[in-house]
């Protein structure tokens, strides 16, 4: 259950815009390296299906149902000139909005906002992915790192989309 917003302000919402606006520029520039650097050791990465956004990945198909090793090889296939999904790298842009502050739980940070990413490739149309993020974020020493990331996508159907073969 989610608990009130940390009255003792773990985190401020310009904190947590700046942490999300870092990550939009490591993966718009494709530093996926560094953008594994953001993440604990445990994270996991979602994309649902459209008829359940909130749904759970153990009982319904996901889109993308990743826990961190499983990221970790994505990032190997997706840097790898062979991958002829992503080679050459997809130009994408982000914009993030609405970052709210959502709750607490236990000792992770919900937060939620929106997105528009713009991606463009080779000899395809431009392609437009909108939805909205949820993330735990979890504070650590090194600071915010990402421990759940939940992209959902507001398109009601993925075939005009084409495949998504970079990160949300």
């Amino acid at each position: 259950m989610n608990k009130p917003i940390d009255p003792a302000g773990t985190v401020t919402r310009a904190e947590v815009e700046d942490f999300l606006y870092v990550e939009a520029d490591l993966l718009d520039n494709w530093k996926l390296d560094d953008w594994l650097t953001l993440l604990t050791d445990d994270a996991s990465y979602y994309v649902p299906p459209n008829d359940k956004p909130d749904g759970d990945h153990r009982f319904t198909l996901f889109t993308v149902a990743d826990d961190i090793i499983r990221l970790r090889e994505r990032i190997i296939r997706l840097k790898d000139p062979n991958c002829h999904a992503e080679y050459p790298p997809s130009r994408t842009r982000r914009m993030i909005t609405n970052v709210r502050i959502t709750g607490m739980e236990d000792d992770l940070i919900l937060v939620s906002a929106n997105f528009a990413i713009f991606r463009y490739r080779r000899n395809e149309p431009s392609r437009d992915f909108v939805g909205r993020y949820r993330y735990k974020l979890k504070r650590t020493d090194a600071g915010l790192k990402i421990h759940e990331r939940r992209a959902i996508l507001d398109s009601e159907e993925l075939g005009a989309l084409g495949a998504v073969s970079f990160l949300l």
